[in-house]
């Protein structure tokens, strides 16, 4: 197992970010739609699970082939290697989707795959009967699209937007993984101010502290992929080494969430606490109309209520409105903005220099993007 493939999965419009943190990593990678492949070393996952700020999982691509019959979609996953990635006493659930493909049915398919795997298993360990799946865990997910195959096994565990740092959350939390992707879309550096006056339970203050500080997100957590037989103990203290070096906790930063809600404020702390930067973020419950700015060349980065019942969309218009209003004496900082408010422009006074168009969810947004004229010297 001297070099392996994997990919990297993002939601639709973060796939060059994710390809931009593999890259930094020291790996080779060509993006697609909705991951980013690469092959490298297996000391990539620890290296990648630590650091991908962005990505939603790793997973190791076992193999790919063209399957248009069940006897395809067999004979194909057990000519595959299972047993380098698989222990004998490995548990290997399958999962499955399928997209334009002649084999529709996921569970039939999760069936098969299971059962080829299985026998390859057997063959290659000397197991007579039923394989024992007491050990670590190997999810399998069998996807299909315009009939080719291809089967991976996750290297994550859970998603890597789970920092381990959220202790709550409000409503319609946003994922620490786009938390991090709107503060890298941005120019901000861990030298200048930074504010969310929405910030709910401080995901992206939190992340940008992360950012600001180069500290590794995943280093707060535990992966699936630490249980398994090939993953000797010293590629991990040695990536885990590697990121206590490249952290920079010295770094000042000037970081404010604020929120109308206190018991987000206070939510917001206790996260922060958990992550370990409980001194480094400024809270303070807020309306936005209050928001007081002293520094110059800041950023402002915001995921505001989208006003989606229609009960809210005056309230919410208002709310882009009052913030317009004070961002508008404030020339020299940027604001982005992620929402899916279709009148936002007109609500907050002013069309955007930049608009991107990102999924937050399953629910279509802009992020708007007002570019500061910075001053010089400050």
């Amino acid at each position: 197992m001297q070099k392996l493939t994997f990919a990297a999965t993002a939601a639709m419009g973060l796939e060059a970010l994710v390809g931009k943190e593999i890259e930094q990593l020291g790996y080779e990678k060509k993006v697609e739609n909705g991951k980013v492949i690469f092959e490298a070393p297996v000391t990539a996952i620890p290296r990648c699970n630590l650091w991908l700020r962005t990505a939603d999982r790793l997973k190791i691509i076992v193999g790919t082939f063209k399957a248009t019959t069940f006897d395809e979609l067999f004979e194909g996953t057990k000519a595959l290697p299972w047993e380098q990635y698989i222990s004998e006493d490995g548990q290997f659930p399958v999962i499955g989707k399928s997209v334009k493909s002649q084999l529709h049915s996921v569970p039939d398919c999760q069936k098969i795959v299971k059962k080829a795997v299985a026998e390859r298993l057997k063959r290659k360990h000397g197991i007579a009967y039923n394989m024992p799946e007491t050990g670590a865990l190997y999810r399998i997910e069998i996807s299909l699209l315009k009939d080719v195959a291809t089967l991976t096994i996750d290297t994550s565990g859970s998603g890597l937007h789970k920092r381990g740092y959220r202790v709550g959350q409000g409503e319609a939390p946003l994922k620490e993984t786009m938390a991090a992707a709107l503060v890298l879309l941005t120019n901000w550096k861990p030298d200048d101010p930074f504010i969310d006056p929405f910030c709910g339970s401080g995901t992206i203050p939190i992340e940008a502290a992360l950012i600001g500080q180069n500290i590794a997100p995943g280093f707060n957590r535990e992966f699936v992929s630490e249980d398994w037989f090939y993953m000797k103990e010293k590629y991990w203290q040695e990536a885990y080494e590697e990121a206590e070096d490249m952290a920079n906790y010295d770094q000042p930063l000037d970081i404010h969430g604020t929120d109308i809600d206190h018991r987000m404020i206070e939510i917001a702390e206790k996260n922060a606490f958990e992550a370990g930067l409980a001194d480094l973020i400024r809270w303070k419950q807020m309306q936005v109309k209050d928001l007081t700015i002293k520094e110059k060349n800041g950023y402002l980065v915001g995921n505001p209520p989208y006003g989606q019942r229609l009960k809210d969309e005056k309230e919410v218009f208002q709310i882009y409105h009052d913030l317009g209003q004070v961002m508008n004496n404030h020339p020299t900082w940027s604001v982005y903005i992620l929402t899916a408010f279709e009148q936002f422009e007109k609500a907050y006074g002013k069309k955007a220099t930049k608009k991107r168009k990102l999924f937050n969810g399953f629910i279509q947004t802009n992020y708007y993007q007002y570019f500061g004229q910075k001053e010089k010297g400050d």
